[in-house]
């Protein structure tokens, strides 16, 4: 049975230089990824790799079994996706945008208003409705992004800084969230936020320089330090001089 997400051999180069370096890996339902890495790594095009947004120079990936290259629309029906700032339309409603991105997903009538209506109430944004997205705080533009990732219920979540801009209760109420959908779907999340990984990632993958260079259970990972510190581990393997492939 085929994985949600399969990534192999994934790599992009721009000019001479390469932002993602041969990663592969494969995310079956049940798994939240935390995707860490430096500034620059390569998280955000590996993610917009595997959102469709950016052709890979080699390598493939596929959500849900559908090549994101040769199945783009297939595969964009199985993803729901947080790009990195959340692209909006501020001068719509936070009600109007959550309708006009139901319709593009072919949502219409009754189905589209619980849809809607759902996305709404899972992120919180009853209070703001009827706000023009311009006027929001950081916050709730960011809950608005999340809300859209989430109104087609897909099996594949990738959310990149989901929680970016949250105060702390904010940011807990998207954690819980995030653990409430796991069972039932495939999760990538790219975060610089450590605690987040403790807190809701089943696996997390380290990148450096493009290439990965950990993947494995966030409590083995923070087994390599002697006091348990994942930020230590974070910082060690990050470092320019160890950059070896994972095993």
């Amino acid at each position: 049975m085929a994985a949600l997400i399969e990534i192999a051999g994934l790599t992009k180069r721009f000019g001479r230089f390469t932002a993602v370096d041969d990663v592969s890996f494969r995310l079956d339902k049940g798994e939240v990824l935390g995707f860490l890495g430096p500034n620059g790594a390569g998280k955000t095009t590996t993610m917009r790799m595997l959102a469709g947004f950016i052709a890979p120079t080699s390598g493939t990936a596929a959500i849900a079994g559908h090549d994101v290259v040769a199945e783009p629309v297939a595969a964009r029906r199985h993803l729901g996706f947080l790009p990195e700032g959340a692209p909006t339309y501020p001068e719509m409603t936070v009600l109007g945008f959550l309708r006009f991105v139901g319709r593009i997903r072919g949502y219409a009538g009754a189905a589209l208003a619980h849809r809607v209506a759902d996305a709404i109430a899972l992120t919180q944004l009853e209070s703001v409705r009827w706000q023009p997205v311009e006027t929001l705080s950081k916050g709730f533009k960011r809950r608005v992004g999340l809300a859209q990732a989430l109104l087609h219920d897909a099996p594949v979540l990738v959310l990149d800084e989901p929680t970016d801009g949250l105060d702390p209760n904010q940011k807990h109420e998207v954690r819980t969230l995030v653990r409430r959908m796991a069972p039932q779907k495939a999760i990538v999340i790219s975060t610089h936020l450590l605690e987040e990984v403790a807190a809701v990632c089943t696996r997390a993958m380290i990148i450096a320089a493009g290439r990965v260079v950990a993947d494995d259970t966030p409590a083995a990972l923070a087994a390599r330090d002697p006091a348990g510190r994942l930020d230590e581990v974070f910082r060690a393997i990050t470092l320019p001089a160890s950059l070896p492939r994972a095993a």
